[in-house]
């Protein structure tokens, strides 16, 4: 049965068939064990949590660049830029504690599903609640300011274990649409993210290792080398359909959440180690 459930997802990212309707087919369940049953054996030897350091768990010229690099990671500023965020006041006298609890270390809550209103809720979503709440201008989402206040939040919820909850019917709506958005091919490649990130993981393209798509919620927000700054989970996926030719989600759509709930889930088991450098 194992055996059939990895060939089906492979069938799947070769074919492209994971159709909405097909997203129905399988629970959440039985697709976080393929997932993970299917990268252990591609990458035989591999511990889950060496997932979450995505590339350079599986490559090792890569990794000894990383380690040297993590020596002064180059996001560090930007935590301490966080920091400062997190504890200056609102011009109302409030500051961000005031809607996390006093807690900054809340990544283990996000995203989860709102039944109340109907959506799947992402902590830069929240941050911008917290800050309109407060009469704050909500933040830009890809990059600038927000990663800050992420970088800060995501390093001190470094060790907190993944575990996203699909509670119900409506939760399980969205996490199917967000699974349907994973594997639906697109733009002029005709590509879907399992193309690179399952079938072709640990390869190459051009110069870069393409990364496993388990553990990949794990370490945001990330410092990338092309970027030259921090970036979002959702700038990311920007990049990622502007890469295969096609018209991207904005940052924090409906979609784009839906798809870091069913990426996220599929993570579950893997702690954060958040905020990351990556190529």
């Amino acid at each position: 049965m194992k055996k059939l459930a990895i060939a089906a997802l492979c069938a799947l990212v070769a074919n492209g068939a994971f159709a909405a309707k097909k997203a129905t087919d399988t629970t959440p369940e039985e697709d976080l064990k393929t997932y993970r049953d299917y990268f252990f054996k591609r990458f035989p030897g591999v511990p889950l949590q060496e997932f979450a350091n995505g590339i350079y768990a599986v490559n090792e010229i890569s990794r000894q660049n990383w380690e040297a690099i993590e020596e002064f990671p180059p996001y560090e500023p930007m935590v301490e830029e966080g920091e400062e965020m997190w504890n200056t006041p609102f011009a109302n006298g409030k500051t961000y504690g005031s809607c996390f609890n006093d807690d900054p270390a809340q990544r283990k809550h996000y995203p989860h599903w709102d039944d109340q209103r109907k959506t799947v809720v992402t902590l830069p979503m929240a941050i911008n609640e917290c800050r309109v709440k407060n009469g704050e201008k909500p933040f830009k989402y890809a990059k600038g300011p927000i990663t800050r206040i992420l970088a800060y939040m995501a390093y001190q919820s470094r060790g907190q274990t993944i575990d996203v909850k699909i509670p119900n019917k409506d939760a399980l709506a969205a996490y199917n649409k967000g699974k349907s958005i994973y594997w639906a091919r697109r733009g002029q490649l005709n590509f879907n993210c399992g193309s690179c990130h399952v079938q072709s993981a640990g390869q190459h393209i051009r110069a870069n290792v393409l990364s496993p798509a388990l553990g990949q919620a794990s370490g945001w927000p990330v410092y990338r080398s092309k970027w030259g700054e921090l970036g979002t989970f959702h700038r990311r996926f920007k990049g990622c359909m502007k890469q295969m030719r096609a018209k991207p989600y904005k940052p924090q759509s409906e979609e784009f959440r839906d798809l870091e709930y069913f990426l996220t889930h599929m993570s579950n088991g893997i702690k954060f180690n958040g905020p990351s450098a990556r190529e």
